[in-house]
């Protein structure tokens, strides 16, 4: 029996952005065809569960709010200086190293929302240097979403604590 205490840490809400965000972005890149409807529609419900997520910032509870984890310097390189030591302290939240991937990805995701919504204009129709720039941002989030994925079962193994699990069902341990 496990008779370790547990924390609800991530709210319903949070974990529900989180994994829509991720069937979304996973869907326009290996599901849908470029160029549809679907495709456009998927990364436009993206763009707007990244921005309800930043309302949720504002005004949500806990550790869902910017207050609690936005990596400001004071934050970030304290937190890489012992992340480099392998000193770094487990935290019940984001950790300022996440916070900054956190953000970094959903300014991506808006990006190729805005991009590929202006691709779709009569201004910006058929501009190539616009396309190149989606499939740019398209490329980076690939790769920032794959440091993440490969940062969180790092973390999980290097603090004992699932975090795939946790950002499933709210709960973290307590310790």
């Amino acid at each position: 029996m496990d008779t370790q205490r547990r924390l609800y840490v991530w709210d319903r809400i949070v974990r529900g952005t989180h994994w829509l965000v991720a069937l979304m972005v996973f869907s326009n890149w290996f599901l849908l065809e470029s160029s549809t409807h679907w495709h456009r529609w998927a990364g436009y419900a993206a763009c707007g569960l990244v921005l309800a997520r930043t309302v949720w910032g504002l005004a949500g509870r806990g550790h869902a709010r910017f207050d609690d984890w936005f990596p400001t310097p004071s934050r970030l390189f304290p937190y890489l200086r012992l992340m480099l030591q392998r000193k770094e302290p487990r935290m019940l939240g984001h950790n300022p190293a996440g916070a900054v991937m956190m953000l970094a990805l959903w300014a991506l995701i808006l990006a190729l929302g805005v991009s590929g919504y202006l691709m779709d204009t009569d201004r910006y129709f058929g501009e190539e240097w616009l396309e190149e720039l989606h499939e740019l941002f398209s490329q980076i989030l690939m790769g920032a979403v794959s440091l993440h994925v490969l940062a969180a079962l790092y973390e999980s193994r290097r603090h004992h604590e699932n975090l795939v699990r946790s950002m499933i069902t709210g709960y973290k341990r307590g310790d």
